[in-house]
C-alpha cells in the first residue's frame, strides 16, 4: 500500500530540512532488490519519516519519464500515475494561450505548471488539501483554492477538467464512475467554455458531446481523449494530434480533404498512429501525405514515399496468406526475427510466428490483412524516415 500523505507531510518535504533529507535518501537505490535493507537504514537515520522520504524520492523516479519538472516534485501515488505528461500538457495549454483559465480538478499542478508560462490568469482548485498543497510546491504563479468541481466558483474563464480516472485504484473508463462523474462533470458547467480530458476508449457518440472530440498520442501510444465545447473547437467535431518527444506536433481535422486514389499497393506500407485510427480520420492523414488505402475499410495506407518521421515498412513480397507459401517467402531471406502486425484478418501473431519455424539471421515484418475479399501476406522490412530540420527536445 503506498504511503498516505498529510498536509504537515507536504509542509516539511517542502522545508530547508525536508529538502535536504530528500537529497540524502535520493543516495539510495531504493530498488526492489535493496529496499528492504535501505528502508532500515532509513529509519535509523530519519526515524518514522522514513516512509514518506523514501516513497517521495520512488514517486519522483517513475515520474520523470513524463514530467520535466519532477525532480523537484510531491506526488501522491494515485496523483503521479494519473498527471498528464509534461508534452501533452504543454501541447494542451497552446490551445488556451492568452484565456484565462480555472483548472477545478488541479491535482498537484501538472497542467497548471504549463498553463501558467501563456495564460494570463489561472486557477487551480481541488477537493483534496493534500494535492492543493502539493500543487503550491509545484507550481508558482497559480492562485489555488479548495472547491468542488460540480460546484463552479469561477466566472468568465475557461474551465479544464481531468476527472479521476482510478477512483477504487483500479483504472475505469465507465464516464459515470470517474472522480467527479464525467456527465455531472460537463452538466455543471452548461454554456462555458470547458476542456475535459477523459479515458480514448469512450464512446464520445453515446455520451452526446456537442463539441469537438481531441484524440491525443504521444511516442506512438494514445495518452488520452480531449472534450472542446464548442466555442474552444474551432468548428471542428474529431481531431487527431500526434506528438513526439522531439519536434513539432501534427494535428489531423475532419475539416480536412479525405478524397484517395483507388491504386494497386505503392511501394511503402503505413500504419497510420493510433490517435488518428481512433478519431476515425485515417483519409484526411493519408489525403495530407500523399497515400491511399489498402482496402477502403482497412486502416493501413499505402504511397510512394513515407510521412517524416514515421515508421514504414516497405513491401518485399505480396503473397496470398498461406503459411507454407509465406514460410517459403521468409526462408528465401533468411529471416529468423519476424513482427506480425494484422489487420481486418483473424489471426493469432504469436502462434503464426511458432509454425513458421523461422531459423535465418535477418528481421523482417509481416503486414497481413485483407484487400476486398483476399487476405494477403506483405513481406517487409520496417524503416522510420528521418525528419529533416532541428528539433528541440522537450517531455
Amino acid at each position: 500500500m503506498s504511503f498516505r500523505f498529510t498536509v504537515a507531510d507536504v509542509a516539511y518535504l517542502g522545508s530547508g530540512a525536508g529538502r535536504a533529507d530528500l537529497a540524502a535518501t535520493a543516495e539510495f537505490a531504493l530498488v526492489p532488490a535493496t529496499l528492504l535493507a535501505d528502508l532500515t537504514t532509513l529509519r535509523v537515520r530519519f526515524g518514522e519519516r522514513a516512509a514518506m522520504l523514501a516513497e517521495t524520492v520512488r514517486l519522483r523516479r517513475r515520474a520523470a519519464t513524463r514530467l520535466v519538472a519532477a525532480a523537484d516534485w510531491l506526488f501522491t501515488d494515485e496523483a503521479a500515475q494519473q498527471a498528464t505528461a509534461t508534452r501533452v500538457a504543454r501541447y494542451r495549454a497552446t490551445r488556451l494561450a492568452g484565456r484565462p483559465v480555472h483548472d477545478v480538478t488541479c491535482s498537484i499542478g501538472a497542467e497548471l505548471a504549463e498553463l501558467v508560462a501563456v495564460c494570463p490568469r489561472v486557477l487551480g482548485s481541488d477537493l483534496d488539501p493534500v494535492r492543493l498543497a502539493m500543487a503550491a510546491h509545484n507550481v508558482a504563479g497559480a492562485a489555488l483554492v479548495r472547491a468542488d468541481a460540480l460546484a463552479p466558483c469561477s466566472r468568465d474563464v475557461a474551465v479544464l477538467a481531468d476527472p479521476g480516472r482510478r477512483p477504487d485504484g483500479r483504472r475505469t473508463r465507465a464516464p459515470a464512475a470517474t472522480q467527479p462523474p464525467l456527465p455531472e462533470l460537463i452538466a455543471a458547467y452548461p454554456g462555458r467554455d470547458l476542456v475535459v480530458k477523459c479515458a480514448p476508449g469512450l464512446d464520445f457518440d453515446q455520451l452526446g458531446w456537442r463539441g469537438e472530440v481531441e484524440l491525443v498520442s504521444l511516442d506512438g501510444g494514445v495518452r488520452e481523449a480531449c472534450l472542446w465545447s464548442p466555442g474552444l473547437s474551432e468548428g471542428t467535431r474529431r481531431r487527431a494530434t500526434v506528438l513526439r518527444r522531439s519536434g513539432p506536433a501534427e494535428t489531423i481535422t475532419d475539416a480536412e480533404p479525405d478524397e484517395l486514389p483507388g491504386r494497386a499497393p505503392g511501394e511503402w506500407i503505413v500504419d497510420p498512429d493510433g490517435a488518428v485510427v481512433r478519431a476515425g480520420l485515417v483519409r484526411q492523414y493519408a489525403a495530407r501525405h500523399g497515400l491511399w488505402q489498402l482496402d477502403p475499410r482497412i486502416a493501413y495506407l499505402t504511397g510512394d514515399a513515407v510521412p517524416a518521421g514515421v515508421r514504414g515498412f516497405r513491401i518485399l513480397d505480396r503473397l496470398p496468406l498461406d503459411e507454407r507459401r509465406l514460410r517459403r517467402a521468409l526462408a528465401s531471406r533468411d529471416c529468423g526475427v519476424l513482427e506480425i502486425l494484422v489487420r481486418g484478418v483473424d489471426v493469432d501473431p504469436d502462434r503464426l510466428r511458432a509454425r513458421l519455424r523461422l531459423r535465418g539471421g535477418s528481421a523482417l515484418t509481416v503486414v497481413i490483412t485483407r484487400i476486398g475479399r483476399s487476405p494477403t501476406a506483405f513481406v517487409t522490412e520496417s524503416a522510420v524516415a528521418v525528419p529533416t530540420g532541428d528539433h528541440d527536445p522537450e517531455r
